[in-house]
């Protein structure tokens, strides 16, 4: 009797652990249906992100659209342009897709404050939440960015000229619109190349701060031939007038010339070039033609691929070849000169550096250290010319206003 319950029970056992490798085979090939469903379903969506992105010539500088996977299987839509979101997800609902689609609409819910000033002299921007991340870009102090989210002890923010990625959060105080409102009250800006801020009206006195050409700070009052100042994050000190002006009257004053440009430009010879730089402590070669429109009161595209689409195209080649004798009838001291690497490059090639035209075919850019040279082949200073060649330029004195070439 024994032995055949031990052998129904066998019998049993087999059965289900047949029935139980039957269901857990069968789940798992339901699962690799569903995870290679979904895959095909996130490179089908990926295409249709790119198509969007092509479409509407988005730049992944200017705009964020990440499309991915979060760990429950969702599709996770991350950007700042309600318009490819609302595409994208009609396209979604259209495929009835079984996953779930999130849009997380930048900035994210859960910043409160959405405004931000920069309170160091010159705040390093990186393209990833990390120290050891390349510089993409800088702002100066005072500058008021736009925060966007938070990670890793990093913002990712946008700059005044809509240039987005990662500023540490020790470099940004976070505001609302009210205290925006009371920064923007009464403001310097710093009209010296470099300077301090001290801790009394004594430059013995110990120092708050650097100063750099185009920093802003906040008016409290005067002090003899001090300012007395005020930081975005709660820090006062005391500069020296001489350095300063009234920001709004500065603001006022300033008249986009050619003359006031290069002056500026000029301001910055040997500067070292610095990848990334924006500030007199290094400019890369945008950085550098962005410093100099700013201290005339303008904000333009940040690279030099960008300043090429806008302002207007003044004619220097011929046949698609740069065409010396056009050139130097045509441009005007102002102009933006657009070069690519190497030799024997068509009119279409990719932009990797620019120049600021100062007349008689000279020249003033960021190129190992901010220099002059000439495109004349019988000049002294033409040798750099050599390695570059001269693909386009742009005119944006008498274009203010237009399309990425705006006022403060």
């Amino acid at each position: 009797m024994f032995h055949l319950i031990l052998v129904v029970y066998n019998s049993f056992l087999n059965a289900m652990r047949s029935i139980g490798l039957f269901f857990f085979f069968s789940l798992l090939f339901v699962h690799c249906l569903r995870a290679k469903s979904d895959s095909t379903l996130l490179k089908k969506m990926e295409f249709v992100l790119d198509s969007l992105k092509e479409r509407r010539s988005l730049d992944r500088r200017t705009t964020v659209f990440n499309l991915r996977e979060d760990t429950l299987g969702n599709l996770v839509l991350e950007t700042t342009d309600k318009t490819i979101a609302m595409d994208l997800y009609h396209y979604y609902d259209k495929k009835e897709a079984y996953l779930p689609l999130k849009i997380n609409l930048l900035p994210d819910t859960s910043i409160k404050d959405t405004l931000g000033l920069v309170n160091v002299s010159v705040g390093n921007i990186r393209s990833l939440p990390k120290n050891t991340a390349e510089m993409a870009t800088q702002a100066l102090l005072g500058w008021e960015l736009d925060i966007l989210k938070k990670r890793d002890g990093y913002y990712l923010v946008r700059t005044p000229d809509k240039y987005i990625s990662w500023l540490d959060v020790s470099a940004v105080s976070i505001k609302n619109a009210m205290e925006i409102k009371q920064w923007n009250s009464k403001r310097l800006i710093c009209v010296a190349d470099y300077d301090h801020v001290y801790s009394a009206p004594d430059d013995e006195a110990l120092r708050v701060s650097d100063l750099v050409m185009g920093n802003i700070l906040h008016y409290v009052e005067e002090d003899g031939s001090y300012y007395r100042v005020g930081f975005p994050d709660g820090r006062t000190g005391y500069v020296k007038k001489q350095s300063m002006l009234d920001y709004d009257e500065w603001k006022q004053a300033g008249e986009v010339t050619a003359e006031n440009i290069l002056q500026v430009a000029k301001r910055m010879m040997g500067v070292p070039y610095l990848w990334g730089g924006t500030s007199i402590k290094g400019v890369d070669c945008s950085g550098f033609t962005k410093i100099a429109y700013f201290m005339n009161g303008l904000v333009i595209p940040r690279d030099a691929s960008q300043q090429v689409m806008v302002g207007n195209e003044v004619a220097i080649l011929s046949g698609g070849k740069l065409d010396t004798a056009m050139a130097l009838k045509n441009l005007r001291a102002g102009d933006l000169l657009f070069f690519a690497s190497g030799k024997d490059r068509n009119a279409d090639a990719r932009i990797t550096h620019v120049a600021l035209y100062m007349g008689d075919g000279e020249f003033i850019h960021a190129a190992g250290k901010v220099r002059i040279n000439s495109m004349l082949n019988n000049a002294e200073n033409y040798d750099d010319f050599q390695t570059r060649t001269l693909v386009a330029a742009r005119r944006y004195i008498g274009y203010v206003g237009t399309e990425g070439i705006q006022k403060l």
